[in-house]
């Protein structure tokens, strides 16, 4: 294992995968407990239209990513601030949208996109010191951002009413939030794919909620369950030869369901 770490790939991939950890997790912890997930989804899957511009235009993928989840993300806010009956086919046109523009302008690139799959599924091994600044830059932003706005933040997801009359400025808020969530995606995508972004958002932190009802304890154990399955994926799938964001995401799954078995199972039997 420690030999491992003088190979700039290996090592790279370990430090994103703490930092997706830290973001993952923090921002994973909003997104359940609001429920917006399938948002999260639609953001992710619109970023790979940045993506698709990127590899046509000849520049970084995560920047075209970036840009396409921000933009995604304001305009899913203004969509559900305006249409409230039409909010899942609004937030399902922009998920369509996205994929769609990113398939035609891979489609118009010149040669075979090597690292297509790296985008969709997930391959944090390939990951360069480029990229890890990106990333780097992209979760003290997150963790600064959500510090600073905690106390509005968890007003907003848990009482959004209350958080109107007591004048907090709610919408910007809100669309602040969805930026988040959209740099959250771009970070993840580089550890699981835009496919499977949205299981990495939300397995750690449903199983933080089984944990405690604790708001700040929920948010600690969603990261430390976020960091450890995304540690024990980059180990395993090196050692295994297995595509790194699918076991990711199976550790998660696997972790979810021994965490609710055991609430809702064999704790129930100790009590009794």
């Amino acid at each position: 294992m420690l030999e491992l770490l003088q190979y700039s790939f290996f090592s790279n991939a370990l430090i994103i995968g703490i930092l997706s950890g830290l973001a993952g997790g923090v921002i994973g912890v909003f997104i359940v407990i609001k429920r917006i997930s399938f948002i999260s989804g639609s953001i992710a899957h619109a970023s790979f239209g940045g993506i698709g511009l990127a590899y046509f235009l000849g520049f970084n993928p995560v920047l075209g990513a970036i840009l396409f989840s921000i933009l995604s993300s304001i305009g899913i806010g203004f969509a559900n601030k305006n249409n409230k009956k039409q909010e899942d086919a609004s937030i399902g046109a922009i998920w369509a949208i996205g994929m769609a523009i990113g398939l035609i302008f891979i489609y118009f690139t010149p040669g075979y996109a090597a690292d297509l799959f790296s985008y969709l599924f997930g391959n944090i091994l390939l990951s360069t010191t480029q990229d890890l600044w990106y990333v780097l830059v992209l979760d003290i932003f997150i963790v600064a951002s959500v510090a600073y706005l905690f106390k509005w933040l968890v007003a907003m997801i848990f009482d959004e009413e209350f958080a109107v009359v007591t004048n907090l400025p709610v919408f910007p808020l809100y669309l602040f939030f969805l930026v988040l969530v959209a740099l959250s995606v771009v970070i993840l995508i580089k550890t699981v794919g835009v496919i499977l972004v949205i299981a990495l958002l939300t397995l750690p932190a449903s199983s933080a909620q089984i944990l405690s009802k604790n708001f700040k304890h929920i948010i600690g154990w969603a990261v430390l369950l976020a960091i450890a399955e995304n540690l024990s994926g980059i180990i395993l799938s090196y050692y295994l030869n297995l595509p790194t964001g699918p076991l990711i995401i199976l550790i998660a799954a696997i972790v979810y369901l021994l965490i609710f078995g055991f609430k809702h199972f064999f704790a129930k039997e100790y009590v009794r």
